[in-house]
């Protein structure tokens, strides 16, 4: 079991945080993009701050240790991982919580190839712990705007993690999960449960709109969030979502698995 200083290099080691593989220019076109209230950015957040792109400069910068320099406009961008440790200690605190009320829980990603292991993980211990993992909508056809045009996908489970699928006419499943940004997932999934008569979950587990599309709607909400993601650490200013754990979402799926193992363990859900 990595205790705080394992996970410290670890992070640093597999480039989860310290230097990342997100530019800064990719970063810079985000903030740009959030400051014009392009929705592919906001992904389910509206903002009632006036946040421009040196407000979400510094912002990211206080979150996440990225350069709080404008004239910094190329190279990789850099996150603090102290402060990806400390975000995950407050992101165990709030699955700590949940579990000891044995609340029901829903659990998504935008970024099923990197992450679905690592909410697994998550998903299997408060299942354990009795928490209801939900899994509303499963197969429901979501239509999603991408830079390719209107794209219908179909909402998915595997081991307790929501994610959308390409969808095939006849019922043929998608291969491979899709990597998406978009809160309209998350929000199907919320309006099939309240349609049912619930329950309702205590806590959303994921990222992108997962997070950002059920904060909006007053679910606390907690994720894990990179640099170009300024969506995530908005809403954690604006109090809309509880954590926001920086970090890249897109390193090799097993090396966060030592971050489910630190997360259990802070939340004594180790199993």
């Amino acid at each position: 079991m990595l205790g705080r200083g394992g996970v410290l290099g670890h992070v640093v080691g597999c480039r989860i945080a310290g230097v990342v593989a997100t530019g800064r220019e990719t970063s810079l076109r985000s903030y740009r993009l959030f400051a014009a209230r392009d929705p592919r950015v906001l992904i389910g957040i509206d903002p009632e701050g006036a946040w421009g792109e040196p407000e979400l400069i510094g912002l990211m910068a206080e979150k996440c240790g990225v350069s709080p320099d404008p004239r910094c406009v190329e190279g990789p961008d850099v996150i603090d991982p102290l402060r990806t440790l400390l975000a995950l200690d407050r992101f165990a605190e709030r699955i700590a919580e949940v579990a000891q009320r044995k609340g029901p829980v829903l659990i998504g990603t935008g970024h099923p190839a990197a992450l679905l292991g690592f909410y697994a993980g998550l998903a299997d211990a408060l299942s354990t712990a009795g928490c209801d993992v939900l899994t509303p909508a499963q197969g429901r056809c979501v239509d999603i705007t991408t830079r390719f045009g209107l794209r219908t996908y179909n909402l998915d489970y595997v081991r307790g993690v929501g994610f959308v699928r390409a969808h095939h006419p006849g019922g043929l499943r998608g291969a491979t999960g899709a990597h998406a940004h978009s809160p309209l997932p998350v929000r199907v999934a919320l309006a099939a449960l309240a349609e049912a008569g619930g329950p309702l979950p205590e806590l959303v587990i994921g990222d992108h709109g997962w997070v950002c599309g059920a904060g909006q709607l007053g679910f606390e909400a907690i994720g894990l969030g990179d640099t170009d993601d300024p969506a995530l650490f908005v809403g954690e200013a604006e109090g809309r979502v509880s954590v926001a754990v920086p970090l890249d979402d897109g390193v090799r799926s097993d090396y966060y698995l030592p971050l489910t193992r630190y997360v259990l363990n802070r939340a004594c859900l180790s199993q």
